[in-house]
């Protein structure tokens, strides 16, 4: 055929792989010559355009396995790939160069490692061992590492790996002043010593396989003559050094085929650019462009919506999805109004209740939330209604790190013979506590059958310990007894914020420059938030506890909980999109950090979340959010104004009317809102905790209220601060009234 399009192996009728194609991934499929991007849609059949390709490539004899370079970005994807291959095939598919970037990259590099220094038997490093060759390297330059952690130096030495640059091309332009300045000496060192030890870390794999292919025309000209075909997945969220790997690569014959979604780029933080995918017509003149346009996963509502939000983006290709269903009608899009967070989960756990009973199963529904942080109150809320739950890609709430440290902080607050509690925060941050130290703690324990609180006590009083160990251990012993003094007088909201602050705990993750670590400390101001909804510090312990003995029914029927990122790829009947409010998402240290850029990014985050729906798709905004402490009104998000009208249902109103936008400040500060409504607040070091509003007039016998947890009720006695609630949907409780408002 000619423009590259390839006649079918057998001529005549096409095979079946080819039959079952529409006519888009079929031009895709045999347009084999020259380059070529596939702007693949969500849902419109990506993964088997890429493996019927490479079948194609097989059956037509084009070229033999070895000859094709087919690169994904996870292991899984590359195994399903070659299953599907073998199955059009009828064959086990054997030779192939399939695998992710580093795994391919490792393969190659063996077969040059002299080049750079290794020998082919090099060892590949995990986190663990490259940051504790970091911090020797630090240590033996005499860099100060309480000053200058580790993990600021391995971000940069990752950014500067994921870019491409070896040490030796860092410009004055692109060092930091980490260390002084010395980050690209440490650079140095540290890849140094690497070759020393005759190891590669992660990046390495890509970088040096990329400075081989750019100082070594032979070696390139071998894997030109090697590889006719490359097969790419999911290019737009490649790096700047995989980006250049490929270009690499292709330039001999420039029969690459990248398959990607622009309107899906949501990894810059990981180091994507989208700029690779936008400009692939540049970088390859005369390259076809096929658009996958068919999506066979949603109704028409819900592509018209994802559409109709990501038209508002300028940094794209351009394509429109429509629907290949048959049921193509379906609901509209959703977008629910309601007054606060609370009512929120509520009305996620209702309709979830009710699609269980129209007999959905909980596997088909899923609720994708933009931050962490944001899980704990939906997960509280399944717990409540005995709804099985997993959370994809990460931790249930109460079983992250951070969460658990702060829960052995708050049990040994209030029971100091809580041993197993000790153990976990007494050198959390680090104290200076060694193997030594804790030895001779549970030694005197033993001997005088004390909780390790009193032995701590006995052995810096007895001269056990010495210099900073000494002091830190003091410290955080008579911080406990300051703290436990004050819970009376400030209450547990106040202590607890105080406590994690004065114990050097938040400090510890402020200074933490890995990329979880912002998220960490949102999700311990959504702890403080959760302690804020018990009366006492008692409930709020015996509450997790129960919650972290839920049944996890890990064989059975289980929604799916997870942020946006975690749920590109996958799909659900049910989709619950939670928190479209502005500072929230669009999130306001995106735009901070990336401007209109960063804008564009949550735009297409929200175009995922949307597109995982196949029927139906709720999104919420919440009027008033209460997040870390502070109640505050919160600003709908501009997405919601991008939704075309047509393709969207809207229910409730209460506090979000459209004209009152500009009265309402934001919860979040940043680009995406204005500054927050300072409440009433006590100040507790870092935190903020709101201090409890007093009703205008009390509370009477007969009132109707409302309480965030248990819901309505009436009041059946007072007594001064406190009330007896007869709850509708709870058992009569007694609360305190600042917890109540009027219904």
């Amino acid at each position: 055929m000619s423009g590259g399009m390839e006649a079918s192996p057998a001529g005549g009728a096409a095979p079946d792989y080819l039959a079952r194609l529409n006519a888009e991934q079929r031009e895709a499929v045999e347009s084999l010559d020259g380059p070529l991007l596939v702007l693949a849609g969500a849902g419109t059949g990506k993964t088997r355009v890429l493996t019927t390709r490479f079948a194609h490539l097989l059956m037509t004899q084009r070229a033999f396995p070895g000859q094709v370079l087919s690169v994904t970005f996870t292991n899984k994807a590359a195994r399903e790939m070659r299953e599907r291959v073998s199955a059009i095939l009828g064959r086990p598919a054997e030779g192939l160069w399939l695998g992710t970037f580093h795994a391919l990259c490792a393969r190659m590099l063996r077969r040059h490692a002299e080049l750079v220094g290794l020998t082919s038997g090099f060892t590949i490093l995990d986190t663990d061992d490259q940051m504790r060759l970091l911090k020797q390297v630090m240590d033996a330059a005499g860099i100060d590492l309480k000053r200058w952690p580790a993990q600021g130096l391995m971000a940069q030495v990752q950014r500067w790996k994921d870019r491409g640059i070896a040490p030796d091309r860092v410009t004055p332009a692109e060092d930091t002043d980490y260390a002084g300045g010395r980050a690209r000496a440490l650079y140095a060192a540290y890849q140094s010593r690497l070759r020393d030890l005759n190891c590669a870390d992660f990046g390495d794999l890509m970088l040096h396989m990329v400075e081989i292919l750019r100082g070594h025309p032979e070696v390139l000209a071998d894997w030109h003559r090697r590889f006719r075909y490359i097969l790419v997945d999911e290019y737009q969220d490649t790096n700047l050094v995989q980006y250049l790997w490929l270009r690499l690569l292709a330039q001999g014959h420039r029969n690459i085929c990248c398959v990607g979604d622009d309107d899906q780029s949501i990894y810059s933080w990981r180091g994507a650019e989208i700029e690779n995918i936008l400009r692939f017509e540049k970088d390859f003149p005369n390259a076809r462009v096929v658009r996958l346009e068919s999506n066979y996963r949603s109704t028409k509502p819900i592509l018209g919506a994802a559409s109709g939000l990501i038209a508002h983006n300028s940094g794209r290709l351009g394509k429109t999805l429509r629907t290949g269903r048959n049921d193509a009608d379906g609901d509209k899009v959703r977008v629910v109004s309601l007054w606060d967070s609370e009512e929120e989960a509520r009305m996620v756990g209702e309709r979830i209740e009710a699609a269980q009973r129209s007999g959905h199963k909980l596997a088909e529904i899923a609720i994708l939330v933009r931050a962490g942080f944001q899980t704990r109150a939906f997960e509280e809320r399944l717990i409540t209604l005995g709804v099985p739950y997993r959370v994809v890609g990460g931790l249930k709430f109460y079983e992250r790190a951070e969460i658990r440290d702060a829960m052995a902080y708050l049990r040994v607050l209030a029971q100091p013979a809580d041993d197993l509690a000790f153990e976990r925060i007494v050198n959390t941050p680090k104290r200076g506590l060694g193997d030594t130290a804790m030895r001779k703690m549970h030694e005197i324990a033993r001997a005088e059958r004390i909780p390790l609180t009193m032995a701590a006590a006995k052995l810096v009083q007895g001269g056990g310990l010495a210099g900073k160990a000494k002091m830190a251990l003091s410290e955080l012993l008579h911080g406990f007894a300051r703290w436990r003094e004050g819970l009376p007088r400030e209450g547990h909201v106040v202590v607890a914020a105080t406590l994690l602050d004065e114990s050097g705990y938040t400090d510890m993750w402020k200074h933490d420059k890995s990329p979880e670590a912002p998220g960490r400390l949102d999700n311990l101001k959504e702890f403080i938030r959760a302690l804020g909804e018990f009366e006492t510090l008692a409930g709020f312990l015996e509450h997790v506890a129960l919650v972290m003995e839920t049944d996890e029914n890990s064989n059975g029927d289980r929604l799916s909980l997870m942020t946006l990122h975690a749920a590109k790829g996958l799909e659900f009947d049910m989709v619950f999109l939670p928190g479209w409010e502005e500072g929230l998402f669009p999130h306001s240290r995106a735009m901070e950090e990336g401007g209109e850029k960063g804008l564009e990014e949550e735009r297409r985050l929200a175009y995922v979340g949307l597109t995982r729906a196949r029927k139906q798709a709720i999104v919420s905004a919440a009027a008033n959010r209460r997040i870390y402490g502070n109640w505050s009104s919160s600003i709908p998000s501009r997405f919601l104004d991008e939704l075309p009208a047509e393709h969207v249902q809207r229910e409730g109103s209460t506090g979000m009317a459209r004209n009152r936008v500009v009265d309402m400040p934001s919860v979040f500060t940043g680009a995406g809102g204005l500054m927050a409504r300072k409440p009433r607040t006590i100040e507790a070091g870092a935190w903020e905790v709101q201090a409890r509003p007093a009703h205008a007039e009390p509370l009477q016998v007969g009132d109707r209220v409302f309480h965030k947890k248990f819901g309505y009720g009436t009041v059946t006695s007072v007594d001064d601060n406190r009330v007896d609630v007869d709850f509708e949907k709870s058992d009569p409780k007694r609360v305190m009234d600042s917890f109540l408002e009027r219904a």
